[in-house]
């Protein structure tokens, strides 16, 4: 049986036993006409009045989008903001890239994720989470860090935060209020939202919103300086958008998770000794710190002892920058890794990433299929695997002929659960 991965921006056609159990979600079409979805959302939101009656002309307006290693299509949903707010001068806009702890964009990047005409037009910002001159403080969390926002967000008059809905592998969803924090924050505030403790708790899981640390963090540190106004989409495979969630931050994200929650997760009758996987293609797959998520779909179903084969691109590399790279040299192995991390002493941004790969890889051997060298994977402590066929084919002879095989083909994008 043939099956196509997300991978890329081509995909990765692979050939899989015919006994094997697709998971993904029922395809859900894009919108007939997206910008008449967006324009009927923004003028009919869920919990506050439309937007363009609550925008004065008068209003510093910052947009805060999420950064490249998303897919929110934000080309189009910042440019329809932007037409309905036509009353606000243009250079009273200011939009800022969530970045959190990742890279600057550049221009030619913004261009790709914001269109030509916004770049030329209005002023865009990176978040600077280590540059404290760049951030205000807006209070003290309860989860014990001093709270840090983007200064230019805090002190706009009016704050609007984009994004699209999916599951995420400790937050719950994605979407809402985690384009403020950790996307705008401060390097302090983030790695509490990151630690161990957080990070390692058992309701810090894919689709879950019920006592779950990270989500209640998130949620009381936007309210210290909320956005006036959400407008997050969820996508298809082809990252079409298939419907619009806009209005107030809670109300609407709450809906638009009931929304992702309905079509995204798949429960599955058993666990699997192999669980092929992808991150979703890119731009999701641009590097082996974002893969680990698709690992993580992937970990909900295979077997104490099995196989994850992972198929991402990494065409950003490991990535070069951040400390996901370093902290992996640490140790030797995952158990080490999670011994070293677990110390209340250890804290370095990038940890989390590195702590729910080495929760994984103490489950499950884990092979990747990548452009990265044998070398580079080895180092991370994964499997290199050139040849997904070939690799199904060595493994059937420590599972056996009854092997049994899931894949996951949108990666992350559908979230397997089994009712255990």
């Amino acid at each position: 049986m043939k099956t196509t991965l997300m991978y890329g921006k081509e995909g990765l056609t692979i050939e899989v036993p015919d006994h094997a159990v697709l998971v993904e979600p029922r395809h859900l079409p894009g919108l007939a006409d997206e910008r008449a979805a967006v324009l009927k959302a923004l003028r009919e939101p869920i919990g506050t009045p439309p937007l363009r009656e609550m925008v004065k002309e008068t209003d510093k307006v910052a947009i805060v989008i999420s950064d490249i290693t998303r897919p929110t299509p934000n080309h189009k949903l910042v440019p329809w903001l932007i037409e309905e707010l036509s009353h606000v001068p243009r250079e009273n806009f200011i939009i800022i890239n969530g970045t959190g702890t990742h890279r600057d964009q550049t221009r030619e990047e913004f261009v790709q994720m914001l269109g030509e005409w916004v770049v030329e037009n209005i002023r865009i910002i990176n978040n600077h989470c280590h540059e404290k001159e760049t951030l205000a403080k807006v209070g003290k969390s309860s989860f014990g860090c001093d709270v840090y926002l983007n200064k230019e967000y805090v002190e706009a008059d009016f704050r609007i935060v984009t994004g699209f809905i999916e599951p995420h592998f400790f937050a719950g969803f994605s979407g809402g209020p985690k384009g403020i924090m950790p996307g705008i924050a401060g390097i302090e505030t983030i790695l509490t939202f990151h630690n161990a403790r957080m990070i390692g708790d058992p309701l810090s899981t894919w689709g879950n919103m019920v006592n779950n640390p990270l989500q209640d963090m998130t949620r009381e540190i936007n309210r210290m300086c909320k956005p006036h106004f959400m407008l997050n989409v969820t996508l298809n495979r082809e990252k079409e958008i298939t419907q619009v969630f806009a209005g107030e931050l809670f109300e609407a994200h709450d809906v638009g998770c009931a929304f992702a929650k309905e079509h995204a997760m798949i429960k599955c009758d058993q666990r699997f000794d192999v669980v092929i996987t992808s991150n979703s293609g890119y731009p999701l797959d641009q590097n082996l710190y974002q893969a680990v998520k698709g690992m993580s779909a992937a970990h909900k179903i295979v077997k104490k002892g099995g196989t994850i084969i992972c198929a991402a691109e990494c065409s950003d590399g490991l990535p070069n920058h951040g400390n996901y790279a370093n902290i992996l040299q640490m140790r030797k192995t995952p158990e080490e890794i999670l011994e070293m991390i677990n110390d209340p002493s250890f804290e370095m941004f990038d940890q989390w990433q590195v702590q729910k790969q080495a929760v994984i890889q103490v489950w499950a051997d884990v092979y990747v299929y990548s452009t990265l060298s044998d070398e580079d994977l080895e180092k991370a402590m994964f499997k290199p695997c050139r040849d997904i066929e070939a690799t199904l084919a060595e493994l059937k002879q420590k599972y056996g002929e009854d092997m049994s095989v899931a894949v996951l083909p949108l990666g992350p994008l559908t979230i397997p659960y089994l009712e255990e």
